[in-house]
């Protein structure tokens, strides 16, 4: 069953306006065009990261997580010891087997991202960010801009800006993973948890490889009003999980966004035999059940019981969560095919 945070947020899809939802949990494609592994003599690493060209003389010794599951990432490289602050830290807990080592890591704002006078209190020289909507400010955060005066590099995870939230992939992970394993001299340490990773994608291509696939429908419910989810990386989950997804990238619906308001007739007309959601606690889910089954109860995915819940975090981008998403999926939707 999905896990939710001891303390929440609301969902950062549709709890605040589109136009800025779009920002929030935003992508951009982020590579490595020049690197050398930075070391006591000195070497630099240039990477490319959302539109901006990030140079580091040396390895970081000031990091700051901006979201638990970039602190996560590092966590599990073994940066632990150069991390100066996570942030967000009340929106999600950090998974067992790593949370031991985050016991002595300062938390700099709790559910909300960190004010601008709080992070610039860290004094970091990096800080890693799910999306650039940490950086807003006019929200109060600290600007990109103003960190950077601080001496502070900025990367955003490579599914996380502006130009990447319509194509985002569950494969821009790896992306990461390669450019903090060259920012921070940990390659060999990042090419295995690739590795880790990678395996689970592959296992779940090969359990559903031949299944008569699912007809899928991922929708999120606020009061009455239904969004249908139809890009990005939530779609890329679906599609590796195996599911026949109802609503797509190439539809007109989507043209411009990723999601977008159906009416529950255009729904119910589809009759998708699974219905994906995300919500962001147990309350959340318990309402859009109520609501789905309620007025729903013919559509093949209400009356078979197959309403799957993935916590809204792992749809976060740059998380390892989303990885986690696929498998679940795929095993409530083939459950025999593991």
């Amino acid at each position: 069953m999905p896990t939710y945070p001891r303390a929440h947020r609301r969902s950062p899809l549709f709890a605040i306006p589109l136009g800025l939802s779009a920002l929030l949990l935003a992508g951009c494609g982020g590579g490595v065009v020049e690197a050398a592994a930075p070391s006591a003599s000195g070497d630099i690493v240039t990477i490319e990261n959302c539109g901006r060209t990030l140079t580091l003389d040396g390895v970081p010794r000031a990091a700051v997580g901006m979201h638990p599951a970039q602190t996560e990432l590092m966590l599990r490289l073994g940066l632990e010891d150069l991390l100066v602050g996570q942030a967000q830290a009340m929106a999600q807990s950090l998974p067992s087997d790593v949370a031991a080592q985050a016991e002595d890591i300062p938390v700099i704002g709790g559910v909300m991202p960190p004010s601008r006078e709080d992070l610039l209190s860290a004094q970091p020289d990096f800080v890693f960010s799910p999306t650039t909507y940490e950086f807003s400010a006019d929200q109060g955060f600290a600007s990109v801009d103003q960190l950077t005066e601080a001496g502070a590099e900025v990367y955003v995870a490579s599914g996380g800006c502006q130009d990447r939230r319509m194509t985002g992939e569950v494969a821009d992970l790896f992306t990461d993973l390669e450019n903090l394993g060259q920012i921070f001299d940990v390659e060999s340490e990042a090419a295995a948890l690739a590795a880790e990773t990678r395996a689970i994608l592959d296992d779940v291509a090969e359990a559903t490889a031949s299944v008569d696939e699912v007809r899928v429908a991922q929708v999120y419910v606020e009061g009455n009003a239904i969004q249908a989810i139809g890009a990005g990386v939530e779609y890329d989950i679906l599609q590796l999980a195996g599911a026949d997804n109802v609503y797509a990238p190439d539809q007109e619906l989507f043209s411009d966004f990723f999601a977008a308001t159906i009416s529950p007739e255009s729904l119910a007309e589809a009759a998708p035999e699974a219905l994906v959601i995300s919500p962001y606690d147990e309350a959340n889910e318990a309402m859009m059940r109520d609501y789905l089954t309620q007025t729903f109860p013919d559509m093949p995915a209400v009356r078979d019981g197959r309403i799957i819940a993935i916590p809204s975090s792992d749809m976060f981008p740059g998380t390892l969560g989303n990885v986690s998403a696929v498998r679940f999926l795929a095993e409530q939707l083939y459950p025999d095919a593991f």
